[in-house]
C-alpha cells in the first residue's frame, strides 16, 4: 500500500553554542530524507531566536544556511502543526512531523519539545522530560546513580557554591579532574584540570557557558565507547554495535576542535575492539540508561571504560539529539549495523508519527 507523502519541518540552527554543529547535522539529514516520501520545509532558527523559512546553502554544502531575507515563521499552538508564514504575503503551511536538529540549550533541553507539544505536532526524539533530564548532566547523573547505573564520581557547582581546587580534589579523591558546563554538548567549554591554576581557568571557561558546572574525577587512560539506541514505531528498542573514539594525542581528549575542526583530531573505530561479554554488558547498560532517563526515539549513550579495572564501566552522558554530521558516530554506528541513513530517518519519523497517533487516540472510558 502506498503511503501518503509527509511534510517534514526540518528545524536547524538555534540559540546555543552548538548552532554551527546543528547546521552541519541538518545538511546531512536533508540529504538522507527520501524526496520520494517527504516534502521538506527547512526552518532556520537564527542565533537571536528568530525562525525563518528556507535554506540558502548551495546543494551539497557542508552546512545549511539561514536566509536573512526569508520570511519569519511561527508555530501556532493548538493548530495541529500549522505554521504561520509572516511578512507581506502571509500564508499557512501544515507540517506532519518536525525533525528538531537542534543541539544544546534551547533545542535539546525540552524547550522546543514543549513548543512542539503545544502545537500538537509530531516530532522526532525524546519528549520534554527526557530531553530536559539528559541535557542537565548533573540531573542525569543523579538519576542514573539512583537507578543503580555506574557513573564517575562528580560534584556540581554554581557561582555561589564555587569551591577551590583543594576542596574539589578532597571530595573526589583525585587531583586529576575534568570540568564542564552542566547544560552543553559537543565538548563546548570542557577542559581538564590538574592544578589549582588550571582548575580556576577551567571553571571560568565552563561558567561562560552555563550557570551550573560539573566537576568529575578523570578516569586515567579511559577508553571512550559509544552506543546508539533506536526506538521503532511499536516501542521496540535496539542497541547498535559499539564504536570507540580515539582522540589524537595532540588534543588529549575529544574536544570540540577534535570533533569538528581537525580532520585528524580523532579516529572513530567501528566496531570497537572489545571482549564480546564486555560489549554485551555495555549495550545492556545503554538500553537501561535510555529507559531510566525517559528517552524516546533515539539517543547516543557515551561510556568510559577503564582498561585497568575489569568492572570499570561508567555511563558518561546521554545525547538525545546526537550529532548527525558526515563524521558523527550515531548514524555511522547504524550504518555498521546495516541501516542506511535514509532508512534510519524513516524509522525515526515512523516512531514520531506513531507516538503522536497514540496521543490522539481516544482513551477508554
Amino acid at each position: 500500500m502506498k503511503h501518503a507523502r509527509k511534510t517534514v519541518g526540518l528545524l536547524f540552527g538555534g540559540c546555543s553554542a552548538e548552532h554551527d554543529v546543528s547546521r552541519m547535522s541538518a545538511a546531512n539529514i536533508l540529504r538522507a530524507l527520501d524526496p520520494a516520501k517527504y516534502d521538506i520545509v527547512p526552518i532556520g532558527i537564527a542565533r537571536n531566536g528568530r525562525w525563518r523559512l528556507g535554506n540558502s546553502a548551495a546543494p551539497g554544502s557542508k552546512s545549511l544556511e539561514i536566509p536573512q531575507d526569508a520570511p519569519e515563521v511561527a508555530l501556532l499552538p493548538g493548530h495541529d502543526g500549522e505554521l504561520a508564514v509572516l511578512g507581506e504575503e502571509p500564508r499557512r503551511l501544515r507540517l506532519d512531523v518536525a525533525v528538531p536538529v537542534l543541539h544544546g540549550p534551547n533545542g535539546e533541553d525540552g524547550t522546543v519539545q514543549g513548543l512542539l507539544e503545544l502545537a500538537n505536532l509530531a516530532y522526532v526524539g525524546s519528549g520534554v522530560m527526557g530531553s530536559a533530564a539528559c541535557m542537565d548532566k548533573d540531573v542525569a547523573k543523579r538519576l542514573l546513580r539512583d537507578g543503580g547505573l555506574p557513573v564517575v564520581p562528580f560534584l556540581s557547582m554554581t557561582r555561589r557554591t564555587r569551591m577551590s581546587y583543594e576542596a574539589a580534589t578532597g571530595m573526589l579523591g583525585t587531583s586529576d579532574l575534568f570540568v564542564k558546563p552542566a547544560n552543553m554538548g559537543s565538548s563546548v567549554g570542557v577542559s581538564p584540570a590538574r592544578s589549582a591554576a588550571t582548575f580556576e581557568a577551567a571553571c571560568d571557561l565552563a561558567f561562560r557557558h552555563d550557570a551550573k558546572i560539573l566537576v568529575e574525577r578523570s578516569v586515567s587512560g579511559a577508553r571512550e565507547i559509544e552506543c546508539s539506541i533506536l526506538e521503532g514505531a511499536s516501542g521496540e528498542l535496539r542497541a547498535s554495535p559499539l564504536g570507540e573514539i580515539a582522540p589524537a594525542k595532540s588534543h588529549g581528549f575529544y574536544s570540540y576542535a577534535a570533533k569538528y575542526e581537525d580532520a585528524a583530531g580523532a579516529d572513530l573505530l567501528i566496531p570497537a575492539d572489545l571482549d564480546p561479554a564486555l560489549a554485551d554488558r555495555i549495550r545492556e547498560l545503554a538500553l537501561e540508561a535510555f529507559r531510566v532517563l525517559g528517552c524516546e526515539g533515539l539517543a547516543r549513550v557515551d561510556f568510559f571504560v577503564d582498561p585497568a579495572d575489569p568492572d570499570g564501566i561508567y555511563v558518561n552522558e546521554i545525547n538525545t539529539l546526537p550529532g548527525f554530521t558526515a563524521i558523527s558516530m550515531y548514524p555511522k554506528l547504524w550504518e555498521a549495523a546495516g541501516l542506511s541513513q535514509r532508512e534510519l530517518m524513516d524509522v525515526l519519523i515512523g516512531h514520531a508519527l506513531a507516538r503522536q497517533d497514540g496521543r490522539r487516540a481516544p482513551k477508554p472510558a
